[in-house]
């Protein structure tokens, strides 16, 4: 049986491969402008993870449809969603009210299936704890371990981090833990209880212990252009090419700021992409960032021999290398998009331009922690990487009863550390439960705990770069992605005295978006830090409410 599908996109017929995402499959065709917004603009897929919300198609005739998430499994009918355009009504299911949703109640809930997740689900199940672990895309693995989702014949074989990551899903479903994928959680009303949507049917979770291991979302980088189809993120791209084994585009410029831009290059090359540049907001190392280069080989030499060996594969690929430059603005070509790069530091040096088909951007992450903080867990600034960090002891346990967290949902620690992390945190919340646990096996993860995180503060000193500002940005330039707020409306308000993001917020719309602020609110506590004097922290910028992700207005009504 062939595992191609014809699928339809505007009626014109597609070549689609069962188990990819709809994004892919257009990408793969250069179709990336997905629909069209309120003020007409077009757009395409972003961040490639269900975050943004910019990829709506409808598909089917059901419209609001993430062309990232939604896998081709059949002869789909996909269109472009245009605002204004009438849309079919929204199929209606079975509709129970709240008393017939069944309460599942697992000793531990794990949300999230990456490295963290996934390892803690395997320690507490080795403990004796009976565990489920949910997560809203189709496949476990997370972001770091993306699992090829399509028949491997004729497409690149699987790489050493893909096995790694399909040895751990193999080990945690041999163990017996139970592992939904599809299934996302998009409310916490108690400490006790959860409330998810999977396939159009409501779930209720009630577990004795939950692990939260939400991981992270890449930063947005609001320029000119920025919004424009064919800008989408590094994580996106890889999503594409990790998963499907399709490339974003054939010419690709990767800008932003740390090494997955790096080994993207390396994996696009490979896969036959033109990689024209990758432009690096950090100088170039020098001298003085010796000592930080000789931490890395100490603590973790292979993940620097991987970094060498991406350096090599982007040389081999002709692409050039670029330090200590930014991108500043984005336009249409015609050819694809034009990108002018300047200077990390403002006035600083010759701008430069380069044409491309996609341009990716990597400018860091935020933590994913809409789900503690709506629970209540207690928040700090991080003053150097400006997000905030999960109070937590050693074992992973938050300030608030039954709930623990790990990895870079509470603070950025990389892939690494969080496959150490979860083995304490599962650990830990064994023995709570009653468990008899293995001391040595938690004494050898803080061990390699340690040795992670004295890596990621030394690689963190080698690309530290100057932060976004809203000085790159014009009066023009989008904010709000969602509701389409410029930088021109916020400083409106701001002249009108309005000095908090709430009321900013109320003025002008900016965060009321499908993205519920995960890419303006930054953006908009960093301008208002940069202007008033304010500091990030707990309580400022917007307040996380339920839902956390949007759902249709019947899983509400249950």
């Amino acid at each position: 049986m062939s595992d191609t599908i014809e699928i339809a996109f505007e009626g014109t017929p597609i070549a689609a491969r069962a188990g990819e995402s709809v994004a892919a499959a257009l990408a793969a065709h250069g179709i990336l402008s997905l629909r069209t917004t309120r003020d007409a603009a077009e757009r395409g897929m972003f961040c490639g993870m269900g975050v943004c919300q910019d990829c709506l198609v409808e598909v089917d005739g059901q419209p609001e449809q993430r062309a990232c998430m939604i896998k081709v499994d059949r002869a789909l009918q996909v269109r472009r969603q245009m605002h204004g355009r009438a849309l079919a009504p929204v199929a209606e299911g079975a509709s129970p009210k709240t008393d017939e949703v069944a309460v599942e109640q697992p000793e531990v809930l794990v949300i999230g299936a990456g490295p963290g997740g996934l390892s803690a689900a395997i320690a507490a199940r080795s403990a004796g704890a009976a565990v489920v672990v949910v997560d809203e895309r189709a496949q476990p693995g997370g972001q770091y371990f993306k699992q090829v989702s399509v028949d491997p014949a004729g497409a690149a074989a699987p790489d050493r981090q893909h096995r790694e990551g399909a040895a751990l899903i193999e080990t945690a479903r041999r163990l017996g833990v139970e592992i939904r994928s599809g299934l996302m959680i998009w409310g916490a009303f108690q400490p006790g209880l959860f409330a998810a949507v999977a396939d159009g049917r409501s779930h209720r979770f009630a577990p004795k212990a939950t692990i939260v291991a939400t991981g992270a979302y890449e930063r947005g980088w609001p320029v000119p252009g920025w919004t424009l189809p064919g800008v989408m993120t590094t994580g996106a791209a890889q999503t594409l090419w990790r998963t499907a084994r399709r490339l974003p585009g054939q010419r690709v410029l990767i800008a932003g700021n740390g090494p997955l831009n790096l080994q993207l290059a390396a994996e696009l090359i490979e896969g036959g992409a033109e990689v024209v540049a990758v432009v690096e907001a950090a100088p170039r190392p020098g001298p003085a960032k010796l000592g930080a280069l000789c931490a890395m080989l100490a603590t973790a030499p292979g993940l620097v021999r991987d970094g060498l060996q991406y350096h090599l594969r982007r040389r081999a690929g002709g692409g050039e290398m670029i330090h200590g430059s930014v991108v500043a603005s984005v336009s249409r070509g015609e050819r694809g998009l034009v990108v002018q790069l300047d200077s990390a530091e403002p006035a600083d040096g010759a701008p430069r331009s380069f044409a491309a088909d996609v341009l990716c951007l990597g400018y860091g992450f935020e933590p994913s922690n809409e789900l503690l903080r709506v629970l209540g867990c207690g928040h700090d600034l991080d003053p150097v990487r400006q997000h905030l960090v999960t109070r937590r002891d050693d074992g992973g346990r938050t300030d608030v009863a039954g709930i623990y967290a790990l990895g870079d949902c509470t603070g950025l620690g990389g892939a690494r550390a969080a496959l150490a992390e979860g083995t304490i945190v599962g650990l830990s919340v064994a023995q709570d439960l009653g468990r008899a646990i293995d001391v040595a096996q938690r004494d050898r993860a803080r061990a390699t705990l340690r040795r992670h995180r004295r890596f990621q503060r030394a690689l963190w000193e080698l690309y530290a770069a100057p932060p976004y500002s809203t000085l790159r940005a014009t009066a023009e330039t989008v904010i709000c992605r969602c509701e389409e707020v410029t930088l021109g409306q916020i400083e409106q308000a701001l002249a009108e005295k309005m000095t908090s993001a709430g009321a900013i917020k109320r003025r002008t719309r900016l965060g009321m978006g499908r993205c519920q602020g995960r890419y303006c609110a930054p953006v908009l506590e960093a301008l208002l830090a940069e202007r008033l004097g304010t500091e990030r922290g707990e309580f400022t910028g917007f307040a996380p409410r339920v839902p956390v992700k949007p759902v249709p207005i019947g899983e509400l009504a249950r």
